[in-house]
């Protein structure tokens, strides 16, 4: 009995790791860290990738506490928020499917802070949509740990985005990008399915 409950815990925290895995897309969000970072000095770089990782575990923690009191606030069932963020990451990977855009940002901006890269690189729409979707779908514990983990792997690869991406190629880390896109398509269809049946469920018999 034991052996199976922890089998059924290890499926639902892979399935809430999965989620945000790809709702982050670290692979795809490198080439633009490095474009924004270029012209600081690996000190400063360092800084304020942990500044940012800091940053995004916050905004993380407080979108999967605050989201009950958002969708009271505002009249929004769970079935809604399941269904209207599913279209939300179907949206977000299709935009990434049909367009290329990973290497955009080349460019150096003269002054880079916590925005972007805390937010969108590290919790854009689509990682906040799956932590406030995953936390009524997962449960808290399972997607608090899976954001501390996730944001615990996208700091390691930050800090070593120069390593990473000339190891992997641009044609080798535009792939990975397009196979995250169409997962999370899939996990957006995951979503809508979900609150569809719900609403289903009750307004049946």
């Amino acid at each position: 009995m034991l052996f199976f409950l922890n089998e059924v815990l290890l499926e639902i925290f892979f399935k809430s790791f999965i989620a945000l895995f790809v709702s982050i897309d670290v692979i795809g969000a490198l080439p633009l860290l490095l474009g924004l970072t270029k012209s600081l000095s690996e000190n400063a770089r360092k800084k304020l990738i942990y500044r940012a990782t800091a940053t995004a575990l916050l905004l993380g923690v407080v979108f999967v506490f605050a989201g009950r009191k958002i969708f009271d606030f505002l009249g929004i069932t769970e079935s809604d928020f399941k269904v209207a963020g599913g279209l939300l990451l179907l949206i977000f990977a299709m935009r990434d499917l049909l367009f290329t855009d990973s290497h955009q940002g080349t460019s150096t901006p003269t002054k880079v802070g916590l925005v972007p890269i805390a937010i969108p690189l590290m919790m854009g729409p689509a990682a906040l949509t799956t932590l406030m979707i995953g936390s009524e779908q997962f449960g808290y514990l399972m997607i608090l740990s899976s954001l501390v983990i996730n944001l615990l792997i996208v700091l390691v690869l930050f800090l070593k985005s120069k390593e990473v991406l000339n190891w992997m190629g641009d044609d080798v880390s535009d792939a990975f990008n397009k196979v995250f896109s169409l997962l999370m398509a899939a996990i957006g269809v995951m979503f809508i399915r979900s609150g569809i049946f719900e609403m289903i469920a009750k307004v049946l018999p």
